[in-house]
């Protein structure tokens, strides 16, 4: 069949409208597919966002503005900060500070309380697994309160470290004591506890605790060994003993 112009015309005009609309389809749908991803990865960071400030205590828009402060200066100058220690320190009036005093010792009494039950049970769970062997801790605040005192010392300190230990236990002060330098090795306390003929009976009765120094001696200790610290109004100090 002979086409005619006109029909030659249309017929060539009209053969490019099936790609592009197939293009426009694909176009559409992956749109549509870009927004629908958006829209789940919004829902899940809004849901984490929720859950996350949850377990603080804080609303989601207190979370969020913790989470802008952590990504400004303050998360430069402290980083790793906890949120309600950011949100308080970065407070905008004092009422919203004195908010986050009340939180923070709120879940620090919370969190006191939970380790130490725990401590407690560990504290069974020596004697009764282990009667015959003195317990040793991995690691504790240094001092713990409750007119504690935290002696730091080394098994290589000699004479000082001996003297020291011995004044304290004569005073029968409540006595956390620290080895510097113990690489976390229970038989390296046990053996200079043995050599300085530390009270089993006091280690078993908790008025005395053998433990691992993790960085408190560096942190409070300010360089002397060895050193006796108690909790006073500034924190940890120094002390005469």
């Amino acid at each position: 069949m002979k086409l005619t112009p006109i029909a030659l015309v249309l017929g060539l005009g009209m053969a490019p409208l099936f790609p592009a609309t197939a293009a426009l389809q694909t176009e559409q749908s992956q749109q549509g597919n870009t927004a629908s991803v958006s829209t789940t990865l919004q829902a899940l960071e809004e849901a984490q966002s929720k859950k996350s400030a949850q377990e603080w205590g804080l609303t989601t828009e207190e979370w969020q503005r913790y989470q802008q402060l952590s990504k400004g200066r303050r998360g430069i100058l402290s980083p790793g900060l906890d949120p309600i220690t950011t949100l308080g320190i970065e407070a905008r009036s004092e009422e919203e500070r004195r908010h986050y005093a009340d939180l923070s010792v709120k879940q620090d009494f919370q969190r006191v309380e939970a380790e130490l039950a725990f401590q407690r049970e560990v504290n069974a769970a020596w004697v009764r697994v282990y009667p015959g062997i003195l317990p040793v801790r991995s690691a504790g605040d240094a001092g713990q309160g409750n007119g504690r005192l935290a002696l730091f010392v080394r098994a290589d300190c000699g004479t000082p470290c001996e003297t020291k230990v011995a004044s304290l236990l004569t005073s029968q002060r409540l006595l956390d004591i620290y080895l510097v330098g113990s690489e976390g090795k229970d038989e390296a306390v046990r053996a200079w506890a043995k050599k300085l003929a530390i009270p089993v009976e006091r280690v078993k009765a908790k008025t005395l605790t053998l433990n691992h120094d993790r960085g408190q001696w560096i942190k409070f200790g300010q360089g002397r060994m060895p050193v006796v610290l108690q909790q006073g109004e500034n924190g940890w100090q120094v002390t005469a003993y």
